[in-house]
């Protein structure tokens, strides 16, 4: 979701009037990088495994909230190579888009332009350890192609390149 409007310490049934819009993301995380076996302290590098260029693909499209009637029931899906490894509803998520709203603007002061990404049911190849390529035994490679899709929110395609550093 995208902020529309200053939030802070704002009840859940008050969240909802802070999006501005909805949209897609992918939140890859290049599994090699994120453990610092060199730096055992700090466990995981979430800096370097999430920030590679061209990571977290954002859109096409911002569909205003008024368009979106109820984002708790989005059907999301994604294709890994022409095969489905998610195809699940918005409403199985285990906090909705009002309750992070209410729950982040607590801690955070979210301001227009802000994105929030909700995360997503299990399925994803790139999400949480829960929802990730970890729960298919399988890691992004050079060449593969994602395809992601939520309902009214339209689609993205993200090819997987090495990089060649």
């Amino acid at each position: 979701m995208v902020i529309g409007r200053a939030a802070y310490r704002v009840a859940e049934d008050e969240a909802l009037a802070a999006v501005a819009g909805y949209t897609i993301a992918n939140d890859l995380t290049d599994r090699a990088s994120v453990f610092r076996e060199d730096m055992p302290a700090i466990g995981s590098d979430w800096l370097r495994g999430k920030n590679a260029p061209g990571f977290t693909p954002l859109g096409p499209w911002l569909v205003p909230a008024p368009f979106v009637p109820d984002p708790g029931h989005l059907q999301i899906t994604l294709t890994l190579n022409g095969q489905v490894m998610q195809d699940e509803s918005t409403s199985d998520m285990i906090f909705g888009v009002a309750r992070l709203v209410s729950y982040i603007s607590q801690t955070a002061r979210l301001l227009p332009g802000d994105v929030v990404l909700t995360g997503s049911p299990a399925g994803s190849p790139a999400g949480s350890p829960a929802g990730s390529g970890v729960h298919h035994g399988r890691a992004l490679t050079d060449g593969d192609v994602m395809e992601g899709s939520i309902t009214g929110l339209g689609s993205q395609r993200t090819r997987c390149v090495a990089d060649r550093a």
